[in-house]
């Protein structure tokens, strides 16, 4: 099997992920055949523009998802800020019930006290645990651009080395 077949099989695939598609657009480099006396290299135009147009549709798949999860993060925070605020509803009613009685007045107002307390502590929990739903799917974000990143490095470092050995080749001649 060639590698043209190689590529050709990828394409006819499923969707790869943004780190399969760059590991083949290396690989379309790295398998590149060298031009005499150059540092240039001979790679197919068709391969490579479909593995960037793969890249390209890739992309806005990982960006929609990063931007489904901000938006879930922002739904449990506004559901969160919902739910505070109806506790604080709830208890001002209920301390406005108690207060309507002389006799339950003083007891009224530390229910009142307690329900607004409890209200916001929940509200704060509720908030603590929708940054921390933010903050986990963000580092997930964070980790997988960090390996797109290492590996689009990694490629580079490959191909100035390259480019270096072929520039002492032709130095030596």
């Amino acid at each position: 099997m060639s590698p043209q077949d190689d590529h050709e099989t990828f394409v006819e695939g499923e969707s790869a992920g943004v780190p399969a598609i760059l590991d083949a657009l290396t690989d379309l480099v790295e398998r590149a055949r060298t031009m005499p006396m150059s540092s240039s290299v001979l790679v197919n135009r068709n391969e490579a523009l479909d593995l960037l147009d793969e890249l390209r549709e890739a992309l806005p798949t990982q960006l929609t998802r990063a931007d489904e999860v901000l938006s879930d993060a922002d739904q449990v925070l506004n559901d969160a800020h919902a739910q505070a605020e109806e506790l604080i509803e709830t208890a001002r009613r209920r301390a406005a019930e108690l207060v309507a009685s002389e006799q339950v007045v003083l007891q009224g107002q530390v229910q009142a006290r307690e329900l607004v307390a409890e209200a916001e502590a929940t509200a704060a929990k509720l908030r603590r645990e929708a940054d921390d739903y933010c903050d986990r799917r963000l580092a997930e974000f964070e980790i997988d651009l960090g390996k797109v990143l290492a590996q689009v490095h990694a490629g580079r470092d490959r191909l100035a080395e390259r480019l270096d050995e072929a520039g002492q080749r032709q130095d030596q001649r």
